[in-house]
């Protein structure tokens, strides 16, 4: 859909001309890691190597729309609102979200 971020590393594919236009055309915004910093991508590296070993190296989709709707189920109902992550305090991510937010209005 028109809107969507497409971020990437800083791969000559990626910043090709003929590449970038295909983004512009589609109506997708380039989002691209800073160059020489890996730790851009840390993040979204985590998710999808969780989500490839939690979910999808142990099935197989009957379809694209069946595979789609159990990504997005990992994602809503187990990845944000379960699964304990390390790096917030072994919160889920909505639960922390939720408690930050509290605690940027009352400061």
């Amino acid at each position: 859909a028109p809107g969507l971020i497409h971020h990437s590393d800083r791969g000559s594919q990626y910043c090709a001309h003929k590449y970038r236009q295909l983004l512009k055309q589609f109506g997708m915004k380039g989002s691209m890691s800073r160059r020489g910093n890996c730790y851009d991508n840390a993040p979204m590296e985590s998710f999808w190597g969780s989500l490839k070993n939690e979910l999808v190296h142990h099935q197989r989709y009957a379809t694209r729309g069946a595979a789609m709707s159990a990504i997005q189920e990992y994602i809503e109902s187990f990845y944000n609102r379960q699964r304990r992550h390390s790096r917030l305090g072994y919160l889920p991510p909505a639960l922390f979200a939720e408690q930050f937010s509290k605690q940027m209005q009352a400061a």
